[in-house]
């Protein structure tokens, strides 16, 4: 008996082992999303910000922007294809009427990614969120440049180039050139739009964002 009860755990703790193997990067903070949805119902068809940490951390979107019926979806630490995988929880099942996206930045870490990998894959994205909403207008806020990334800002400057270019000849579009207006006049990025970790934005750095957001949402 004592030799099944063994096996049966063994067993136990490896279909568990399985799963967990088997989850998705960011699985749990979907979940997390998910289950405030269940008690705290989305507004319809919002204007949808979505992407990496820097659409999670900014925390008043949804006050700053209240009258466009913002809401916030961004998960921290994100790469694109992450929000590929999710983007049925993160983005089609809300139905937006807009969406702002910001993501790619955590895709510079990798050694095996470049600007073109970066770009190829904000063409993934873009050409999935159109397969499923072909009309919806989306705001693309450019890379930032993150004084923390100082080393991977070639990436950087070369996805944003690749992506502009690209968007320019897309309907329902809009390019928000943030990265120019985060960098001084030797092209470096201004540390006081950051808080300490200088990957993250402060108060500054996110009233960058807002005024150039801003001109593009559109209301109901």
């Amino acid at each position: 008996m004592r030799r099944y009860l063994i096996i049966a755990t063994s067993l136990l703790l490896l279909t568990n082992h399985v799963n967990a193997q088997s989850k998705h990067d960011y699985w749990d903070d979907v979940q997390t999303i998910k289950n405030f949805d269940k008690m705290y119902k989305a507004p319809a068809h919002p204007v949808l910000f979505v992407g990496s940490s820097s659409i999670r951390k900014w925390d008043d979107v949804e006050y700053t922007f209240a009258q466009y019926h913002a809401l916030n979806r961004g998960i921290g630490g994100a790469v694109i294809n992450d929000i590929i995988y999710y983007a049925d929880d993160l983005i089609f099942n809300y139905k937006p009427r807009q969406i702002v996206l910001y993501v790619g930045e955590n895709d510079v870490l990798s050694p095996i990614n470049n600007g073109d990998t970066i770009f190829n894959r904000t063409l993934r994205l873009y050409k999935h969120i159109r397969a499923q909403m072909p009309g919806v207008p989306i705001v693309y806020i450019s890379i930032k440049p993150s004084p923390s990334r100082q080393k991977y800002i070639q990436k950087v400057i070369d996805a944003n180039k690749l992506i502009k270019a690209f968007l320019a000849s897309e309907k329902n579009v809009v390019y928000v050139n943030i990265f120019d207006k985060m960098v001084d006049k030797e092209g470096k990025p201004q540390p006081e739009l950051f808080v300490a970790d200088m990957l993250h934005m402060n108060r500054d750095g996110y009233d960058i964002w807002k005024k150039a957001i801003k001109p593009h949402l559109l209301k109901e």
